[in-house]
């Protein structure tokens, strides 16, 4: 049994068809009742075949490998009448270099750029040490502006921003709660052998470095000078860090991911 989803764009005199199955984690892109199925889909020409996926509403960040007829492909394949086309996300345990390639490699270690409803991730992941920038005020174009420049990757949970063709990786953050966000991308993109915790200043990104009490005496509160004497200073906003209480607290509550490797 087939679901049909009809392509407003084609033209109804001069339709072909192609089946689609879309695979594990990119069903969350899909309305509930053409998840885990195969799909009819009514098209004219011969469209590459990143607009149609896009058009079952699949952002193109999300997918790894595409399979028509038994064959791997690129994202310029056009889809021809009769393809069977089988859409898959990233796979965590399955070596693809032989498959065609469907974007250029990520950095060896990731840079971010976060959307406007991420603050929150956006400081657990300085927190880790990971590169993030983020404002509340960021436009979409800007994102996409920043990413393709600084090569770095969109974490959003506005999937609309990544059908941008200029944004080559990019990720849909689906959980809603923090904690569960930062396990979720450190999964997705393998990142806990990178962790490097207390790097980076929390507010501004910028890289904290080692500072002599000296230094900034002047702007310790009376007991800070008395009872820490090891401190860091942000190189771009000059904010001052130390070892306080709430290192510890932070530590407690990250110690899955602090010891460096994949929780199990």
């Amino acid at each position: 049994m087939f679901i049909k989803l009809q392509d407003a764009l084609g033209d109804m005199k001069t339709q072909y068809t192609a089946e689609f199955r879309f695979y594990a984690e990119l069903n969350d892109f899909l309305p509930a009742q053409q998840r885990k199925q195969t799909l009819l889909y009514r098209f004219s020409g011969h469209p590459a075949i990143k607009d149609p996926i896009e058009v079952f509403g699949v952002p193109h960040t999300e997918v790894e490998l595409i399979v028509i007829n038994g064959q791997a492909v690129g994202f310029n394949y056009q889809l021809q009448t009769g393809d069977r086309v089988a859409v898959y996300p990233v796979f965590k345990n399955i070596d693809l270099c032989a498959m065609p390639k469907l974007r250029e490699e990520i950095l060896s270690k990731p840079r971010f750029i976060i959307d406007v409803n991420l603050g929150k991730l956006a400081k657990r992941m300085r927190l880790l040490g990971f590169d993030c920038l983020y404002r509340n005020d960021y436009k979409d174009t800007e994102v996409a502006n920043i990413a393709v420049s600084d090569q770095r990757v969109v974490l959003t949970r506005d999937r609309r921003l990544l059908y941008a063709k200029r944004i080559s990786h990019g990720y849909w953050v689906r959980a809603v709660e923090v904690e569960i966000q930062v396990a979720e991308v450190l999964q997705r993109f393998n990142l806990y052998d990178l962790i490097q915790p207390f790097t980076r200043c929390l507010m501004c990104n910028g890289v904290l470095k080692s500072v002599a009490k000296a230094d900034i005496l002047a702007r310790l509160e009376p007991k800070t000078k008395l009872y820490y004497d090891v401190f860091y200073q942000c190189n771009k906003c000059q904010r001052v860090y130390w070892e306080g209480s709430h290192i510890d607290d932070m530590r407690q509550r990250y110690a899955v991911f602090l010891g460096g490797t994949q929780p199990r």
